[in-house]
């Protein structure tokens, strides 16, 4: 949820944090700020807003010079967003200073506590109490690290917390629990973050941090310990991506920028999943043959439009192994006492691998002895970690807060998922898999066609802009990508916009359409059964009404266009591929939307990359 970066080194700190942190002010916008040790002593700055007022800030009132510091970009959680509690957060008499991601639970007891002890408070924040807890334990544990261990030995919660001591200048020492936060090995130089894409540009070499882990930094050494202070095992990895994959590339947004690389995300995602032997094979597949094939449901378990991609899943994946699949908001799950046995197999779906409401989830679905598989673009992340297996998404960064690239990449490896188990189960030949997995591998060309085709939106955008209501209909499958188009619209253009299966117009939504308003359709390609012909009528109901209709269908659909204010022409695809044509229309013109607007397209107001707290 918010952005966090540390750096130990011979460098100036100051510009390598303040950049690290522009590459995750995506992860939270509401606040910035730094502290720097320098001389024996803490400087710290900190604002309200976005970093740009963090930066103007350090212009007039500049920071000494330092090679040790740590930074912070939040989302607000316990306090408003204002200086005061902008991160990072100093003990009292200023030698501590802590900056943390998460939510301390216990925290209004170890408050009341600190208070009795007669500590002023100058925050409202959660995260204040660990920087004074921190400062009181140096009187009886000195070295920053055990400190460290012991307050988080009493901290209930989800968070990653980073500290430093003016008395003990070239340390950094840094806790997690269900919180991001990766190690940057450089050659004589360290950095923490939340992140990769805060360091990608000094090196690609990192550490992930396992759970409830305490990591003591300088400039040439990393020393990871369990909290009781055991050493413990990492894993070092090589980042895949450069830096240029974390940059605009010339285009005005990030969203925009993801929006265009959808054929390299999805092409990426399809590569090298065929061995040898002509079988479909899948990143991290730790699960038994036999338990899959013993697996008589399968619950899918995500977030916002994580969500949307398992509600296209649901469809493929019983189609292909005849098992029962289920779709849950991963928030909801663990709540209604699911039914979850050793024969159900859940996939968790997020695109960071912190979700915590998908990371708590896949934890009562562990317990009550399900195998997870996670779906996930984050190497290293919380949830494929704890899962059985994984299937990596290779959708490279995505900065922009609304999801695009990471969608049509989920819903891809949800399909090869499906296949994979089809294969396993028996459900299907191998030639009938290859066939599909050939038919997958074309995708790629036909969303650049779409792509390609994209500037009548612009238009489009223009004419709508100043509508305040949106409707997006779809059926089968068009019908997740109706609430998705809705969802994209919402998040960065702040406009009322529903999504509805079309098949329950005439049960309640239809009331809602009045002349001028505009209806999305999603129609689903000839030959499908009769639900072609079912959204036909389903648009001349709501043209007869007097609304707008925006139609996406196949090329060569004639009854398509003749009921159309707008028609979208889409590649000729099998039914179960239309989603990954069908919503980049619906994301672009989102995008449109929101430019027009003179809205922050990809840092939307109140929302966060990754939610990482419940």
């Amino acid at each position: 949820m918010c952005g966090i970066v540390g750096y130990v080194g011979p460098r100036p700190a100051q510009p390598i944090i303040i950049d690290g942190l522009r590459r995750m002010e995506y992860r939270g916008y509401d606040s910035a700020g730094i502290t720097v040790v320098a001389d024996g002593q803490l400087a710290a700055r900190k604002k309200a807003g976005k970093l740009a007022n963090l930066e103007a800030e350090l212009l007039a009132h500049p920071l000494p010079e330092s090679h040790q510091g740590i930074g912070h970009t939040r989302w607000a959680t316990h306090g408003g967003p204002t200086d005061a509690n902008a991160h990072p957060h100093l003990s009292a008499d200023d030698r501590v200073a802590v900056v943390h991601n998460g939510i301390i639970e216990n925290f209004a007891t170890l408050r009341a506590e600190l208070a009795a002890d007669g500590i002023e408070f100058r925050s409202q924040t959660d995260s204040e109490a660990v920087a004074h807890l921190l400062r009181r334990q140096l009187d009886v544990t000195p070295g920053l690290a055990d400190a460290l261990r012991a307050v988080c030995r009493r901290l209930e919660g989800a968070f990653t917390l980073v500290a430093v001591d003016a008395a003990q200048p070239g340390l950094i020492v840094a806790a997690r629990r269900s919180s991001p936060l990766v190690v940057g090995v450089g050659e004589g130089e360290m950095f923490l973050a939340s992140d990769v894409a805060s360091f990608i540009e000094h090196t690609r070499h990192a550490i992930e941090l396992g759970q409830d882990q305490v990591v003591a930094i300088t400039a040439g050494s990393v020393d990871v310990t369990d909290f009781a202070g055991r050493p413990a095992e990492v894993r070092p990895y090589e980042i895949e991506w450069d830096l240029s994959s974390a940059e605009k590339g010339g285009f005005d947004w990030f969203m925009r920028k993801e929006i265009f690389e959808q054929p390299h995300a999805a092409a990426d995602t399809l590569l090298g999943r065929i061995d040898p032997d002509g079988r479909l094979c899948l990143d991290e597949m730790r699960i038994d043959r036999a338990l899959l094939r013993s697996v008589d449901k399968i619950v899918i378990i995500a977030c916002g439009t994580a969500y949307h991609a398992g509600l296209i899943a649901k469809y493929a994946i019983e189609h292909w192994t005849r098992v029962p699949c289920e779709v849950e908001l991963a928030s909801e799950f663990r709540y209604r006492d699911p039914i979850v046995t050793r024969t159900t197999l859940v996939v968790a779906i997020s695109q960071s691998g912190e979700t915590m409401d998908t990371l708590m989830a896949i934890r009562h679905a562990r317990e009550q002895h399900a195998a997870v598989v996670a779906i996930c673009n984050t190497n290293g992340a919380t949830i494929p970690r704890e899962s059985d297996a994984v299937i990596y998404t290779h959708a490279g960064p995505e900065i922009g807060v609304a999801s695009t690239k990471c969608f049509t990449a989920q819903i891809i490896a949800c399909y090869l998922l499906g296949l994979y188990l089809a294969q396993e189960r028996g459900t299907k030949f191998g030639d009938e898999i290859l066939s599909l997995v050939e038919e997958l591998a074309g995708i790629p060309d036909k969303m650049q066609a779409v792509l390609d085709s994209l500037e009548p939106m612009k238009a489009l955008a223009l004419d709508l802009v100043a509508n305040k209501d949106f409707i997006f209909l779809g059926r089968h499958v068009g019908y997740p990508i109706a609430l998705e188009g809705a969802l994209k619209l919402k998040e960065i253009s702040y406009l009322h916009a529903e999504g509805f299966a079309a098949g329950e117009l005439k049960h309640g939504p239809i009331a809602l359409v009045e002349p001028g308003v505009p209806v999305f359709v999603v129609v689903p390609p000839q030959g499908r059964d009769s639900l072609h012909d079912k959204v036909i009528s389903n648009i001349q109901e709501v043209r007869a009404r007097g609304a707008k209709t925006i139609v996406l269908a196949e090329e060569g659909d004639p009854e398509a266009g003749a009921f159309a204010t707008k028609l979208i022409e889409l590649p000729v695809v099998p039914t179960l591929f239309q989603p990954m044509l069908a919503i980049i229309p619906l994301q672009y013109f989102a995008c449109e939307v929101a430019t027009l607007k003179g809205y922050d397209v990809d840092q939307p107001r109140n929302l966060a990359k990754s939610v990482t707290v419940e």
